[in-house]
């Protein structure tokens, strides 16, 4: 008998939209927590809208909404703030990202919450956080990436800041923001209490980008963009192969700068002077990138690629979606797997975030389609018929 998933028994409640508080839960479901998305019933999810769809049906939900039931509740009427109460009496988690103040208005903040369940850990992401001059204001992740420092430093030094074309401080909160929620349970074992979690998508993507922090308030330092090079070592780039292929390369070891040098044909450049630290070597990049670009452009992807991995240098090819599908080392992880939908048949998709020994994640199931568990949920938590239909005369469901 397998044992059971390590979140098993764990309920969470999805209140939220778009990105990082519904992937946070979505991780949280992979390794066995039950979780309840909960959806306006005339105003889904937007990520159900998002991106290409087949047949009508949104694939990035189904990636999103994986592992969860679904569920309509009108939380600004009577009868669906009072199934909510009755709902998070039995649930753990909450996650929720409305604008602050808005579960209060409906008087579904804290207070509230935790006078029904004084163990549930209400889980709170915004774009700016629950306090502060920003808090009331709209707030997505890609003003994250603009005010954390992130596009200042992406993009060519001569062109203009650049944007992330995904998801980029959303998929970072969503991590924090499940690594909270745990920490959050860690300590209600030793409390028995909850408490309130307050995630500001802003933060998480500023701690990733490293001691930026530090350097300007030690030294007065501002990374500046410098395109695919780092300040911290060379060679750091893509380079064009001979078929038109692209090729990242990095150095971060001084080992690796060496063999790289020997096996572009310059080892002259290992015994300059400079060539002993990592900042001198990117002092230096027009160097060493002429000297590994002129040699990689003579070669093709998979000449270059085999050529580094037998000097044991760090190489790998700049692949788009179509490698990933067929990448050896993707399907050796088991990466991308396949999944069984009732609405679109067989669906391929990224596999749980990590492999556990004992008690592994799985996915259950794609997302489901809007409101398609409300009924079965909220008669397992009691509900009448005639409740039931009270509630959709009220058009809270």
């Amino acid at each position: 008998m397998n044992a059971p998933q390590p979140l098993h028994g764990l309920r969470v409640l999805d209140l939220a939209t778009l990105f990082a508080g519904p992937l946070a839960a979505t991780l949280l479901g992979d390794f066995g927590a039950e979780v309840i998305k909960v959806e306006h019933p005339a105003k889904p999810d937007p990520s159900r809208g998002h991106g290409p769809a087949k047949d009508g049906v949104g694939l990035w939900w189904k990636l999103l909404g994986r592992n969860k039931r679904t569920l309509t509740l009108d939380l600004s009427k009577p009868g669906g703030r009072a199934t909510l109460l009755r709902l998070a009496a039995t649930a753990d988690v909450v996650i929720e990202n409305f604008r602050p103040g808005t579960l209060e208005k409906w008087d579904l903040g804290w207070a509230e919450l935790s006078a029904v369940n004084p163990r549930l850990v209400l889980t709170r992401v915004t774009a700016f956080g629950q306090f502060g001059p920003y808090a009331r204001r709209p707030g997505f992740g890609t003003l994250a990436e603009a005010m954390s420092g992130f596009a200042a430093i992406t993009g060519e030094p001569d062109a203009p800041p650049t944007l992330p074309p995904f998801g980029l401080a959303d998929s970072i909160a969503a991590l924090a923001t499940a690594y909270a929620v745990l920490t959050a349970l860690a300590a209600r074992e030793r409390t028995g209490e909850g408490q309130v979690v307050d995630m500001a998508i802003i933060e998480p993507i500023l701690t990733v980008l490293g001691p930026q922090p530090i350097w300007y308030d030690q030294l007065g330092h501002v990374q500046p963009r410098t395109g695919n090079r780092s300040q911290n070592n060379a060679p750091r780039n893509t380079y064009r192969t001979a078929d038109g292929a692209w090729v990242a390369v990095s150095a971060s070891a001084q080992s690796v700068a060496e063999r790289i040098m020997d096996l572009v044909g310059h080892p002259d450049l290992i015994d300059e002077p400079w060539f002993a630290t990592g900042a001198g070597r990117a002092a230096h990049a027009d160097v060493l990138d002429t000297a590994v670009g002129r040699w990689i452009a003579a070669r093709t992807r998979d000449e270059v690629v085999s050529a580094f991995e037998k000097a044991e240098a760090a190489v790998a090819p700049v692949q788009d979606v179509r490698d990933v599908m067929s990448d050896p080392q993707y399907a050796a992880l088991g990466t991308i797997t396949t999944v069984d939908d009732p609405e679109l048949g067989p669906l391929c998709m990224q596999n749980v975030l990590f492999r556990l020994s004992a008690t592994p994640g799985e996915i259950r199931w794609a997302g489901r389609p809007h409101g398609a568990d409300t009924e079965a949920v909220l008669t397992e938590l009691g509900l009448t018929p005639a409740e039931l239909h009270a509630l959709r005369e009220e058009g809270a469901l």
